[in-house]
């Protein structure tokens, strides 16, 4: 099958980016794409929580889930919209970072809240807290398609690998990893957990990623890393994006989990434990 990962540099109007994505949906699909997969925050990328609370929508009214739908019916291909910032009726007034899986006819296959919320430190100057504005999940999803059973996660998930064990012996053969990484963690950890990830499951990863400055009409402007990856279940990267917005294909050969996993078949040898005490 050939995936088609969207790297973007998405702003902070859902109508702008929108009419991008569509572009480069239409582009992939030109060159053979039966999968595209778009970033992390493909609506809008903010780091203002006042902006964010006027231009999110609740899922039955977000424009950029129903345009990406109809993208989707009208290429009949398999679309992962990585996530969406969407407005949830909380009490306390969170987002929900949601990833989507829309499948050939336009319908919502799959739906998974992003569970582990970045909350760190990077540098002095780089704090951020994500659960002040978004409500974490509590289910991890498996989505069932065709080429098989895709795990879905989101950006900082990819540093608990307990997650990603579980998605694997559920029988999950793509693992989805769409990210707004920042430069600073990315430059140190993005490849190395990514394929980490895929050498300990024998998965696929696609994580189609954000990148560069991001355009601002309220609140600090972001910057991200960027360097979309496909990593081979064998942990071989397959496709870095580098720096750049774009659209790029790769070509996957499924039977490759089959290989992987038969050369060191490690979940099968997973044991319980006790301790440490």
């Amino acid at each position: 099958m050939r995936v088609g990962l969207l790297q973007l540099t998405s702003g902070d109007d859902p109508e702008t980016n929108l009419a991008a994505v569509r572009r480069m949906i239409g582009e992939a699909v030109d060159r053979g794409a039966d999968f595209v997969l778009t970033p992390e925050v493909t609506n809008c990328l903010s780091t203002s929580r006042t902006h964010q609370k006027a231009v999110l929508c609740h899922e039955a009214d977000d424009p950029t889930l129903a345009g990406l739908r109809d993208q989707a019916r009208a290429h009949g291909i398999w679309l992962l919209i990585g996530s969406l910032g969407v407005q949830t009726g909380d009490a306390d007034g969170r987002f929900a970072n949601r990833s989507f899986l829309i499948g050939p006819d336009g319908g919502i296959v799959a739906r998974y809240d992003k569970i582990h919320m970045f909350d760190v430190q990077v540098t002095p100057e780089e704090t951020w807290r994500e659960s002040d504005g978004y409500r974490p999940g509590g289910r991890a999803v498996l989505a069932q398609t065709p080429f098989g059973a895709v795990g879905m996660t989101v950006c900082y998930d990819i540093r608990f690998p307990h997650l990603y064990q579980a998605l694997a012996q559920a029988g999950a053969r793509i693992l989805t990893v769409p990210a707004a990484f920042s430069p600073v963690t990315g430059a140190a950890h993005w490849e190395p957990l990514l394929r980490a990830r895929a050498i300990e499951t024998g998965c696929f990863v696609l994580a189609p990623a954000q990148t560069g400055t991001h355009p601002t009409t309220r609140g600090k402007a972001r910057r991200t890393y960027g360097h979309s990856m496909v990593v081979s279940p064998w942990g071989e990267v397959l496709l870095d994006a580098g720096t750049e917005p774009g659209v790029h294909l790769v070509e996957l050969d499924l039977d490759a989990v089959d290989a992987a996993r038969g050369k060191v078949p490690s979940l099968s040898h997973v044991r319980p434990f006790e301790g440490p005490a």
